[in-house]
């Protein structure tokens, strides 16, 4: 493995860990909001909306993320691209999941 292989597997899993430890604190509700409803929102809105589905939607975001990441960090380790086939349905799930879980907190 090439130096900038390394460097570039060093900061893909920097990436993927950043976003583990934001999930977790999210999961805990605890931390900034992560989350465009919430970002968008006037101070007043924020102040009455019920932040906890917001930080679960963007905790299983950031963990699918994190995931995603890991395999992106595996498959330049280990120079196997058949790892890289991994990540379709997580990118599917991460989407899927965005979409759906916005529609239905917004019911």
């Amino acid at each position: 493995m090439t130096s900038t292989e390394w460097i570039a597997a060093a900061v893909v899993f920097i990436i993927a860990v950043t976003f583990a430890v934001i999930s977790f604190r999210s999961f805990r509700n605890r931390g900034f909001l992560f989350n465009n409803a919430y970002i968008y929102a006037s101070k007043e809105e924020r102040e009455a909306m019920d932040k906890k589905p917001l930080y679960r939607q963007s905790a299983i975001v950031f963990l699918l993320l994190s995931l995603l990441f890991l395999i992106i960090g595996s498959s330049i380790i280990f120079f196997d691209t058949r790892i890289d086939l991994l990540e379709i349905p997580l990118i599917l799930a991460v989407v899927i999941y965005a979409v759906v879980s916005t529609i239905k907190i917004g019911r």
